[in-house]
This record gives structure tokens, C-alpha cells and sequence, in this order.
């Protein structure tokens, strides 16, 4: 991808900071995105030192000044090839607790900002006539439970999207994917578990932590939870030469907590 600029959303920690690390390995220039300008920097400075090619570009994406500000850092240096709709938010609130603002806000940073970017970037694709737009969503679009409807109604949202989106670019050599995570194990996860354990008898040890995690509460094939790696190989994917013919997908990443053939 020595060829390729992406600008990869909500990149500063987490998965987005994996996916920015595994493009930047793979020869890309990579803008990385936050609202936070000494996280963003520190990822962008790990991804320099080890060889690669990194920027960033800062705002908040829940408005169109902050996608303004974060389009034209990313444009900046050159056309953008690759965009990854990473950034999102997931508060914690059940149906009892989520007000209708709640709905709103969670609905304006995890759809409304992958639209606004998708406006601002991918014109520029057509001009080139090649291009990649991910969107980062989640199996629990398709089998949500009962907690955190605000937030799984968004991923099923950021799903319909992506379809609808590759449908309207037939024919221009972009293609348009989603890759649903399953239960993925990064820092805050971690420690919210952690501090779960005791109460919930689920050992001392991490291993023995995350084998009874998930079995009671997100229930896989694999028996543990996903590596941020594991998304990012996922992305590199969809973002290379060898996906040219696969568009309007989703591709889970969830250690078979999905079931069913769609």
C-alpha cells in the first residue's frame, strides 16, 4: 500500500489505533484521528519510529466544523485512498436510563460522523477512480440484547449504510465494506472486567478472567475475545488489491458469536 493515503477516524486509541498501525506497517501514509492532540501525536510518533508514515488531523466529528477542520488536515497532504469510519462511542445506558437525547447523540457521533466524512472524502476517490470506505460496526447490529439500545441500533445503522453506499458507487472502482468485531479486548475493556471479576467469581489471573467473561456474558466458538490485530488484519483486507471484487459486505470478526448465514 505504498501508493495509498488513509485517514482512519477515531484513531488515537484502541481499534482505531491498531488499524492505523497495521496500515502504516503495510507501506500506507496514514492520517490518524482524534480529539485529543497529545494521543493522537503519541500514535502517530509510534507509528514513525517504527519505520512508518503518519500525520494527524484533530476535531470532533459530531459537527460539521470538527469534520471541516479533520478533512482538510487529511486532504492536506494529498488525496485520501482509504477511509475507515472508526470513531464512536458506546455509553453505557439501558432502555430505563437512555433519554431520547441520549438516542440523538449517540446516533450524531457513531452514524451522522461516518456520513460527514464520507461526504468530504470520497468525491476526491472519484476523481481517481479507486477507493476503499470501511465502516467499523458490530455483530450486535445484528443480535442485539437488551442493554445499550442507543448505542447497537447505530451499529445496524452504520450496516444499512454501508450497503446503500456501495450500491450508489457501481461502478467507480470504490468499493464500500463493513467489518463487525465481536467482544474485543482493549484497555478499557480490560479494566471494566477486571474490576467485575471479584463480585462475579471469575478468578484472579487474566486468563482465567477473560475464559468466564465471555462464556457468561458474549458466548463464542473461540473462547476468548478478539485482538485489536485481529480487526486491523480484517481492514488491511478490505483495503488491498485483492478485494477489488467484494463490496457492500460485512465481514465479522467475532470468534463465531454471530450465528445463522447472513
Amino acid at each position: 500500500m505504498t501508493d495509498k493515503r488513509a485517514l482512519i477516524t477515531g484513531a488515537s486509541s484502541g481499534l482505531g489505533e491498531a488499524i492505523a498501525k497495521a496500515l502504516a506497517a503495510e507501506g500506507a501514509d496514514v492520517v490518524v484521528h482524534g480529539r485529543d492532540r497529545a494521543r493522537a501525536e503519541a500514535v502517530a510518533e509510534s507509528i514513525r519510529a517504527a519505520g512508518g508514515s503518519a500525520h494527524i488531523a484533530l476535531g470532533d466529528l459530531a459537527d460539521d466544523a470538527g469534520a471541516d477542520a479533520v478533512a482538510e488536515a487529511a486532504l492536506a497532504g494529498g488525496p485520501i485512498d482509504i477511509l475507515v469510519n472508526n470513531a464512536g462511542s458506546y455509553p453505557h445506558r439501558s432502555w430505563k436510563e437512555a433519554t431520547a437525547a441520549d438516542w440523538n447523540r449517540t446516533y450524531e457521533v457513531n452514524v451522522v460522523s461516518g456520513i460527514r466524512m464520507i461526504l468530504r472524502i470520497v468525491p476526491r476517490m472519484h476523481e481517481r477512480g479507486w477507493g476503499r470506505v470501511i465502516q467499523i460496526g458490530g455483530g450486535l447490529a445484528l443480535q442485539p440484547g437488551a442493554d445499550l439500545p442507543h448505542y447497537t441500533t447505530t451499529l445496524a445503522a452504520r450496516h444499512n449504510l454501508t450497503v446503500s453506499l456501495s450500491r450508489e458507487l457501481k461502478g467507480t472502482g470504490i468499493t464500500a465494506n463493513t467489518v463487525a468485531p465481536g467482544a474485543i479486548l482493549v484497555d478499557t475493556v480490560q479494566r471494566f472486567l477486571t474490576g467485575l471479576a471479584p463480585a462475579r467469581g471469575w478468578g484472579e489471573t487474566w486468563a482465567e478472567i477473560e475464559r468466564n467473561a465471555i462464556e457468561e456474558l458474549v458466548p463464542n466458538d473461540v473462547g476468548r475475545m478478539g485482538r485489536p490485530e485481529e480487526i486491523a488484519a480484517a481492514v488491511l483486507y478490505l483495503s488491498g488489491p485483492l478485494a477489488d471484487y467484494v463490496t457492500g459486505a460485512t465481514l465479522r470478526v467475532d470468534g463465531g458469536t454471530v450465528r445463522g448465514v447472513h
